[in-house]
């Protein structure tokens, strides 16, 4: 069987965007758009994902920022490439560290959950090995729209709204006075259509772009990262920052009936979408929305997210390897444990051995898979002033607990849960997909790879339909406009089951395809201000 992009079995209830020389899905128009005048300039794929992803860091601060970690897929030249552009914790994170949580694990703000920011390495480094223009060139869009302003998007406006309501609450101390100043400046979250512009987060990226991210890392910027770090409680330092570099990593995939699935390997938690798909491989599903194939999808989630909590850390402190995890063997044993009824996750033994995501294609066959974030919204409230870097709390992943593999500990790298995919088939590349989400990503993963090989949607279907995601235990959460004999049938099996109607919560991704002949067709998310650009 071959894909096809003109060929599926269910109508698309939007309009389907076909493109040849170009195309760029992201989740708010004028990133799209912004990746789409970089390739129109003679830029590439590669060039049309920095650009985009940097712009998404002005016109979406609620889920990425330049202080953030970022993943990327790309495929260039018949060959496909994993960068891991995630960082530690800082050396200088007291070992007494775990006995100083008293109990209640890392926190969500503050200086505690703040790891090296790898985002602004992953633009320089994708630039430089895949693209055709200067990082300055991919990042000037960004540049602009962060000096001149740009009207806020409806998606992003609620979302800032409900992050200024929780600060205005939560941050009393001092520290996160420069939140204020650089997202509320006006004592309030700005409205949808309004302009807001912020020239410090301006100047800070074209920096980057003059000096391919080295004055972050090396440079002026470190200096001023690091010494308000130094004045503030904080544990970043320079030596941390100039000690960082992203990391070249192999990809870890499995077969999915004919297609190989892609994801990065740990520290990140794409191997849990993996090792679902590995058990679910081994049934066979007729109808989508059937109670038989909603109750096995949801049971081989919970195995594999049972399995991916006990052992994904820092590559380099794991005691399993990928695989192990993703052997047939192992998927054949964890696939008995899956029953008639809804089970409780249990973890198993193999044998020895706030987040943004988008899709870039061009025409001539490079694609990129690209996911960058500042973890739970705008991330740990801690804003670098003059300079509109605003930190993330990846750390607040670490375990505190020791016998835990991904315990806290200095230079350590915790659990990541953003995730780029692609899917390929007999060494051709398909294309590129994501659902950011925290820890519905690979969750949402598994459902569009299921609901385009399994049942054959398109692009915009797949990210259409709605959604389940496991929550813990028994418990589920289903998408308002989920078939009601579905919902019943699976309370019937023992899932305990909750309507939410808050969309945000079931992730946001996008989709690129491209069949034999070049065409490229894409798919955007209807939960958030998605778009698709195309040439």
């Amino acid at each position: 069987m071959q894909f096809d992009a003109h060929k599926y079995s269910y109508p698309s209830r939007r309009n389907i965007v076909y493109a040849k020389k170009g195309m760029v899905a992201a989740s708010h128009p004028l990133a799209a758009q912004a990746g789409l005048d970089i390739l129109k300039k003679g830029g590439n794929a590669a060039d049309a994902a920095v650009a985009a992803a940097a712009c998404l860091t002005v016109v979406e601060p609620t889920s990425n920022g330049i202080g953030g970690d970022a993943f990327a897929l790309v495929w260039s030249k018949g060959m496909l490439y994993g960068l891991n552009a995630s960082g530690p914790a800082p050396a200088s994170i007291p070992k007494d560290i775990i006995e100083r949580m008293e109990g209640h694990g890392i926190p969500r703000h503050g200086w505690i959950p703040v790891t090296v920011p790898g985002a602004p390495s992953a633009w320089s480094t994708l630039s430089k090995r895949f693209g055709r223009l200067s990082l300055a060139e991919a990042l000037s869009p960004a540049v602009n729209y962060a000096v001149e302003g740009h009207p806020v998007a409806p998606t992003v406006a609620e979302s800032w709204e409900k992050a200024y309501r929780a600060y205005r609450i939560a941050f009393k101390d001092e520290i996160y006075r420069h939140w204020f100043d650089t997202f509320a400046p006006k004592g309030r979250a700005p409205r949808a259509g309004e302009l807001w512009s912020s020239p410090d987060h301006g100047k800070t990226l074209q920096d980057i772009g003059e000096t391919n991210s080295e004055t972050f890392y090396r440079g002026s910027l470190a200096e001023t990262i690091s010494d308000f770090a130094k004045k503030t409680g904080g544990y970043l330092s320079g030596e941390d920052l100039a000690a960082y570099e992203p990391e070249w990593v192999e990809p870890i995939c499995i077969n999915y009936r004919g297609y190989d699935v892609w994801e990065i390997p740990p520290n990140g938690h794409g191997i849990i979408a993996l090792m679902a798909l590995n058990i679910l491989k081994g049934f066979s599903f007729e109808r989508k929305d059937s109670i038989e194939a909603c109750h096995c999808q949801l049971e081989a989630m919970k195995l594999a997210f049972a399995d991916g909590l006990k052992y994904i850390s820092d590559r380099r402190s794991m005691r399993v390897s990928p695989e192990e995890l993703l052997s047939n063997e192992y998927a054949a044993a964890r696939r008995k444990r899956i029953g008639s009824k809804s089970s409780m996750p249990v973890s198993g033994r193999p044998p020895e051995g706030g987040t943004v995501y988008l899709a870039a294609a061009d025409g001539e066959g490079n694609m990129v898979s690209y996911i960058q974030s500042n973890y739970m919204g705008f991330g740990s409230g801690i804003v670098i002033p003059g300079t509109g870097i605003s930190l993330h709390n990846r750390g607040c992943n670490f375990s505190t607990d020791p016998s835990q593999e991904n315990c806290i500990a200095p230079g350590k790298k915790p659990y990541h849960t953003i995730i780029p995919g692609f899917l390929t088939r007999e060494g051709r590349a398909i294309g590129p997909f994501g659902v950011m989400g925290a820890f519905m990503q690979p969750q949402g993963h598994v459902q569009v790879i299921m609901n385009t090989i399994d049942f054959h949607m398109n692009p915009q279907d797949c990210l259409d339909a709605p959604r389940w995601q496991w929550i813990k235990e028994k418990d589920v959460e289903m998408e308002q406009g989920f078939p009601t004999d579905a919902v019943q049938g699976l309370i019937n099996k023992g899932h305990n089951i909750r309507i939410n109607p808050d969309p945000v919560s079931f992730g946001r991704g996008q989709i690129i395809w491209r069949d034999e002949e070049g065409i490229m067709v894409g798919g955007t998310e209807p939960r958030a201000d998605g778009t698709i650009a195309a040439w």
